[in-house]
């Protein structure tokens, strides 16, 4: 199992069971959010994280936690409006 907070993001799985697309999704946003990971793998990690949504969605994640970082709010609401209703 991985740390929810890594600097190896190697070990990040694909995000295809529940509880790994949680790790996955809560360690690209510290990593995405630290100042200090570089750009390049920022875009990278925003793949990985958004790829997690559906699940996350489909667990009611986001019916009982919010999202305080006002980037990250702001990049997951782009997001919803992409979605087809």
């Amino acid at each position: 199992m991985i740390r929810l907070v890594t600097h190896d993001h190697d070990q990040l799985g694909e995000g295809r069971e529940a509880g790994d697309a949680l790790v996955t999704f809560v360690a690209c946003a510290h990593a995405m959010l630290d100042p200090a990971t570089p750009e390049e793998q920022v875009r990278r990690l925003e793949t990985r994280l958004l790829a997690q949504l559906p699940t996350l969605r489909a667990l009611g994640v986001f019916d009982l936690f919010d999202i305080r970082d006002p980037a990250l709010a702001t990049l997951l609401a782009d997001e919803d409006e992409l979605m087809p209703t």
